[in-house]
């Protein structure tokens, strides 16, 4: 752990504990909100709203669950439609449909990779209540699935799901900005699913009993894989062992990066680190590498290097996995969510 956000927020202490009375303001300022938020809700969608999202900050593979998510209920007839507020992007008008033709910059990097990734809709607007009723008035689907959005209270919600970080857990258990908690530990008690990235499987049939200290009656382990190595401009791929003794220039611009790099040398590559900050707009100079080197990067950050990229350029993909009896409670918790909601989109998902 070398970066100072690892340092300090996820090390041993809390050396940033100076700071004790600034996460006491942004935990008044952040329950205010949230109670003023659930006040403010006087109605509920016609359809399933799953949120995926995460109590620290960083990343924790929300994005690869909701893509895995998707897949699922698709498998079982629901027609999912991905909400995202598009953090890093801008656009001149909202709600925005997502195209795979839509620059990075108008509808942000994580939209993209999951429109690409999934097919399926994804329709993004700071206003995720906005969205949200957008995207049923033009009737994309019959199940929300908001990517990133447990801390957006005015979104009405049927399925909680909080993702977690095996290695960081909760770091120093504190709140912003001594530690990485956006909420109290307490959050999770109201959360229907608690999910932990990098936990080895339990046994089939079997939950884990404890994460962080947090009591919980539904904590499931998921894992990233490789899937696949993608050239970024010839389209032409190759599995991921292909790496193993090959030197790699490693760039990633995600919440952390370091998970990316580990992934890397476990697959046998000699790694030269590159990191940049979240969300990072990369340059073609962010990309330069050595004559024999391999530059690999996230799909989050293919997405914005799409036009500029060197041949040498690959994308590694990956697949999240869970396991079955969690993907079977979630689906069963879907149709329960459904019933009172809107019984002929049960029906419709039985049957397919």
């Amino acid at each position: 752990m070398s970066s100072p956000v690892d340092r300090f927020w996820y090390g041993q202490g809390r050396p940033l504990a100076v700071l004790a009375p600034l996460a006491w303001l942004y935990r008044v300022i952040s329950e205010s909100k949230r109670r003023k938020a659930w006040q403010a809700r006087n109605e509920s969608l016609p359809v399933p709203v799953v949120v995926v999202g995460n109590i620290t900050a960083g990343g924790t593979g929300k994005s690869p669950l909701t893509a895995r998510l998707v897949e699922r209920m698709r498998q079982e007839g629901w027609q999912p439609v991905i909400l995202s507020r598009g953090y890093g992007g801008k656009s001149d008008s909202y709600p925005l449909l997502v195209k795979n033709t839509t620059p990075p910059g108008v509808c942000g990097d994580e939209p993209l990779m999951l429109a690409l990734a999934t097919g399926c809709p994804v329709v993004v607007d700071p206003d995720r209540c906005r969205g949200a009723h957008w995207a049923l008035e033009q009737q994309l689907g019959n199940v929300l699935i908001c990517d990133d959005g447990l801390q957006h209270y005015r979104l009405p919600r049927d399925i909680e799901l909080a993702v977690f970080d095996a290695r960081r857990g909760v770091g120093n258990g504190a709140l912003i900005p001594v530690g990485p908690l956006r909420e109290p530990l307490e959050r999770l008690k109201t959360v229907d699913f608690v999910i932990v990235n990098g936990a080895e499987f339990p046994q089939p049939g079997h939950r884990i009993e404890e994460f962080a200290g947090a009591d919980h009656p539904d904590i499931h382990a998921m894992s990233l894989q490789p899937a696949s190595l993608v050239n970024l401009n010839s389209g032409k791929q190759v599995e991921p062992e292909a790496l193993k003794g090959k030197s790699v220039r490693a760039v990633a611009g995600i919440g952390n990066p370091s998970r990316f790099f580990d992934t890397l040398r476990h697959l046998g590559a000699h790694v030269q680190e590159a990191a940049f900050p979240d969300h990072h707009r990369f340059r073609p100079e962010d990309l330069a590498s050595g004559a024999l080197e391999w530059l690999v990067m996230t799909a989050k950050d293919a997405v914005k290097c799409r036009g500029f990229a060197p041949d040498n350029a690959w994308v590694l993909t990956v697949d999240a996995c869970l396991s079955e009896p969690f993907e079977q409670r979630f689906l069963q918790r879907l149709r329960e969510c459904s019933e009172p909601l809107h019984p002929q989109v049960t029906e419709r998902s039985n049957d397919g």
